[in-house]
């Protein structure tokens, strides 16, 4: 007879500290999966407080606040007779550990603590935790708030253990060791576990999801065995995404996968597989030969009297088994437009703000993050239609307490965004104003048209009264100090009248609250410093904040045709330009050149610096032999020198940048992501080496040339 079971696993949008909403997902979650005849219930890493608490880790409420949490959860009736794997802190002999509780009919089976802790990139969790010694097993006494319970248990199992049901083993990975060389599941395999459970708190980024969905089929396709994948989705409080997509896989096969983007609050996903179906992946004399291994028999086993596979499962003929699918992978362009959609309207309904403002100048980083706030509200409203009650309450207080029924994306859109183009007579062209009008029109947008001619006058002859000096631009024989002067005149005084409008715009028209002000600072533009420290780079959040240039723009042609936008076209063939020079018959100011780069050139640097982890003269390296079709050795190198010179010169600016959504690997977000001195030499010695393999390249091609 087959064994014929179905498994669940979840994702949810949890908030950190969110205990009371945190708690009541986790229940959706486990009678959904009770309804679809699910025996094991798979939940995200650290779902019960949320994963994203950062210091919050360290105050002893969190342990208390989830274990009251966990007695909540195994005592409701409507939570039994199904085994929970649900993700908590614990603290055992003085330490604390990132770790699993699998419970059954309000009984703690055991406490299975994270092996290896992810410690790069975003993460800090050994700030937090303690990595659990692998094959360590010890008792764990359980609080108090669970000793009260019915069962008055008092001790449980902690540690690297595995399940023994009556028909079916189990075992726990966690998110990291997934990732690691030495992954547990490969022991797991190997000492006849049938199914893995992994929990995770993975974010998302840029074409990430095939690496992690390869990781997984390449493990169930080495080793056989199901594999369950659950995620956190949403925003829980901070600058990352958790894109969800839970898996179930059997033997290398994908059998279910939850999406990746979407507004629902809790999504689970289940299969019906065969568990004698593993065998055939497991009949390898040479498997059998590493099967026999000492440490493979270490590994301490927990028997649970209860059956994963059920005689209603196994006899019920409608009860197939879930056929193979194929992954679906999402373009880049998608991804720009989907993720930071639903991470706005996750920080939008949850900071209870009446809505958005972005200052809207006609060129393309704002527009992206405008075109966003517009996929968001496309979000809204498709999640509306097809019911979605949580998202239809939030509207509707957004609605001002009318319901959204019936609303298009763009009108949606006008009750809760606003634009504002602030121009400058002499500076601003006829072509972004009109771009920025046409933009906001096409969205739906409240849009503002202004100039600032007045504040910005009133500035200048402030200092210039204080100083008794007139200063200039340099198209009027200004120096350069004068000319960047009288450029953040313009910049700081448009984040000033920002703020200003979205404190008031929603009493103007007779609302309540204020709005939140987007940034549209680029990763690229971030990493060079070519932005102005206190100008509308400086926001609330910037949904942009971790995408390059070069992406920017392929998300702005797909939405184009996909959001049916074609005033798109002229964001993407006007010159990237800042306006904050006069424009003269002979002088329009552009980015690129200002710059010295273009926006290709400065991805490529970003990432040498930050993915590929190279200093000045390892970048020289790579990028003479890269570039050395189309550039020469000392043009390289110039490139490189200023490079250097303007990250270095600008790197403070990092330190005060609005909290920006990450997406990319090589985002210089100071604040949490990439944790380097914001005061820097001025790198002599690094530059001594290049020119002196300079010198030795010119020779040598000096030397080719006398021989020839």
């Amino acid at each position: 007879m087959t064994r014929k079971c179905v498994l669940a696993t979840c994702q949810l949008n949890q908030w950190s500290l969110d205990y009371d909403g945190n708690r009541d997902r986790i229940v959706e979650a486990i009678k959904t999966a009770k309804e679809a005849g699910a025996t094991l219930l798979l939940t995200p890493e650290l779902c019960i407080p949320g994963y994203g608490l950062l210091d919050h880790w360290l105050e002893n409420d969190v342990y208390n606040n989830s274990w009251d949490v966990v007695a909540e959860i195994i005592t409701r009736p409507d939570c039994q007779d199904i085994i929970i794997d649900l993700g908590l802190p614990i603290q055992h002999r003085g330490c604390s550990y990132n770790a699993r509780l699998i419970a059954l009919n309000g009984e703690i089976l055991a406490i299975r603590p994270k092996l290896d802790l992810c410690n790069d990139g975003n993460f800090r969790e050994m700030r937090y935790f303690s990595p659990w010694p692998r094959q360590r097993v010890d008792d764990y006494h359980l609080p108090k708030v669970i000793q009260a319970l019915s069962r008055k248990q008092k001790i449980c199992r902690i540690g690297e253990v595995a399940f023994e049901a009556n028909d079916a083993s189990f075992a726990s990975e966690t998110c990291e060791e997934l990732w690691t060389p030495n992954s547990p599941h490969s022991l797991y395999s190997l000492a006849g576990i049938e199914i893995v459970l992994n929990s995770s708190g993975s974010h998302h980024e840029l074409r990430k999801l095939d690496t992690r969905i390869n990781l997984i089929k390449e493990a169930t396709d080495k080793t056989g065995g199901v594999y369950m994948y659950s995620n956190q989705r949403g925003c829980d409080g901070d600058r990352l995404y958790y894109d969800g997509c839970a898996l179930i896989l059997n033997s290398g096969k994908v059998l279910a996968q939850g999406s990746q983007f979407s507004l629902l609050d809790v999504e689970v996903k289940t299969a019906v597989v065969d568990l004698d179906e593993i065998w055939a992946w497991r009949t390898s004399r040479s498997r059998g030969m590493q099967a026999n291994d000492p440490a493979v028999h270490r590994l301490e086993r927990i028997q649970v009297d209860f059956n994963l596979c059920r005689s209603s499962t196994v006899l019920d003929p409608k009860a197939r088994l879930t056929e193979a699918i194929e992954p679906r992978y999402h373009l880049p362009e998608e991804e720009i437009a989907l993720g930071p959609a639903c991470w706005l309207w996750d920080y939008l309904r949850r900071s209870r703000a009446a809505g958005y403002l972005v200052p809207l100048s006609g060129g393309i980083d704002s527009c992206a993050t405008a075109t966003i706030v517009f996929s968001m509200c496309r979000l809204v409203v498709e999640a509306i239609k097809n019911g979605n009650d949580v998202v239809i309450a939030d509207a509707t207080r957004l609605c001002g307490g009318q319901l959204p029924a019936g609303l298009t994306a763009e009108a949606f859109c006008g009750k809760i965004f606003s634009t504002v183009f602030m121009g400058m007579k002499q500076q601003s062209s006829k072509e972004t104003r009109t771009r920025a009008i046409e933009l906001a029109t096409a969205i739906g947008a409240h849009h503002i048209d202004t100039n600032i001619d007045d504040m910005v006058k009133a500035l200048h002859q402030l200092t210039a009264s204080i100083l008794n000096f007139e200063p200039k631009f340099k198209v009027h024989g200004g120096s350069q100090a004068e000319n960047l002067a009288l450029q953040n005149f313009q910049s700081r005084s448009r984040m000033v009248l920002a703020y200003a409008l979205g404190q008031l715009i929603p009493t103007a028209r007779g609302k309540t609250g204020g709005l939140l002000i987007l940034g549209s600072a680029n990763v690229d533009e971030c990493l060079r410093g070519y932005l102005t420290k206190y100008d509308c780079s400086s926001a609330d959040i910037n949904p942009i904040g971790g995408i390059s240039k070069t992406d920017l723009k392929r998300f702005i042609g797909w939405a184009e045709t996909h959001f049916d936008l074609p005033i798109l076209r002229e964001f993407l063939d006007a010159v990237p330009t800042a306006e904050l020079e006069p424009i003269t018959e002979t002088y329009v100011q552009s980015d690129e050149i200002d710059m010295g780069f273009t926006y290709d050139e400065l991805s490529i640097l970003g990432r040498l610096r930050k993915t590929f982890k190279l200093g000045t003269v390892g970048m020289f390296e790579r990028l003479v032999v890269d570039w050395g079709d189309h550039m020469g050795p000392r043009a390289v190198y110039k490139k490189v020198r200023d490079f250097m010179y303007y990250y270095a010169a600008n790197r403070h600016k990092m330190t005060t940048m609005t909290p920006g959504l990450y997406l990319e690997s090589y985002t210089p977000d100071d604040n949490r992501y990439d944790l380097r001195p914001f005061l820097y030499p001025r790198f002599t010695f690094e530059y001594r080496k290049i020119e002196d393999m300079i010198d030795k390249m010119e020779k040598g091609e000096a030397g080719k040339t006398t021989k020839n």
